[in-house]
């Protein structure tokens, strides 16, 4: 299990328009510190802790893990996992038919298999001492050897919230994406994004049965130095296939996403940026 910290952390993630790439303490240098401080959010459970929820479900997530018992691929170790289904759909019938899409992917050798196998193997490893070590599942990550070239926690930092939100403090204008994008395709990159959001998953999951809280993702992007023109397309249609389709992967994991530093050109910036989130995000922003 995470042990959970009153101290900031920097998480190898990727959420929306953000990718993260460690897990550890943050060390005392200034440039290391968190743009921003995140009190609580309102807890989409209406009160209801994390064992309440799951007893309360008890009999839909029973029909879930039936249903994933017909596929061969390997699954998070808590019902967590299941709950957020049954949060996200009304009907059980719908949670069956989101849940057997999610699982088709994750049996897919040509799709997710060897992501998920990743992912669940590094997470496995980088909890093994209690704690966390981040270098198993940075040296996992699909296409790591190039990408961690270019995403580093001088790009991205990461803290909890007041109540153990994951929260992601961004600053995309420091990513070389021009760069990175010539040595990968769009397809690499996406793999690389769905990995670390399998991580993500598993994180939130395990602190939610540790907070009795159900966990969400918080994101803030800092824009100081982010191009409203140029930079490299690819990158963008990456971020946005991923975004996308890990928000059908992770039902209700989403929380609020914040923008900071906005350029004056504001109108120019949403145009750039609204496309890259799902529809249930865009509501959220």
């Amino acid at each position: 299990m995470v042990k959970l910290s009153a101290l900031p952390l920097s998480i190898i993630f990727f959420n929306q328009l953000i990718v993260t790439t460690a897990f550890a303490k943050w060390g005392s240098n200034k440039s290391q510190m968190p743009l921003a401080q995140t009190a609580c959010f309102a807890n989409a459970n209406k009160g209801d802790s994390v064992s309440e929820l799951l007893n309360k479900y008890s009999s839909d997530i029973s029909t879930l893990k039936e249903t994933s018992s017909k596929f061969t691929c390997s699954l998070p170790e808590n019902d967590v996992f299941f709950l957020r289904y049954c949060l996200e759909h009304d009907d059980i019938s719908d949670a069956q038919s989101a849940l057997e899409s999610n699982l088709s992917w994750r049996s897919s050798s040509n799709e997710g298999k060897e992501i998920c196998d990743a992912a669940m193997t590094a997470y496995k490893a980088a909890t093994s001492s209690g704690g966390w070590d981040n270098d198993p599942v940075r040296e996992a990550a699909p296409n790591a050897k190039v990408i961690n070239e270019y995403i580093t926690s001088n790009q991205i930092l990461t803290t909890t919230s007041s109540k153990g939100d994951l929260v992601y403090c961004v600053r995309a204008g420091k990513i070389d994406d021009t760069s990175l994008m010539s040595r990968i395709t769009v397809e690499e990159m996406v793999d690389f994004f769905l990995y670390c959001k399998e991580i993500q998953s598993l994180v939130a999951n395990s602190r939610s049965l540790e907070t009795e809280r159900l966990v969400r993702v918080v994101t803030c992007n800092d824009l100081t130095g982010v191009k409203l023109v140029g930079g490299d397309t690819t990158f963008r249609s990456a971020l946005s296939a991923a975004s996308t389709k890990a928000v059908g992967l992770h039902p209700q994991l989403n929380g609020p996403t914040l923008l900071l530093n906005l350029p004056k050109l504001l109108g120019a910036l949403v145009k750039l940026f609204t496309p890259l989130f799902p529809a249930p995000v865009r509501k959220k922003t």
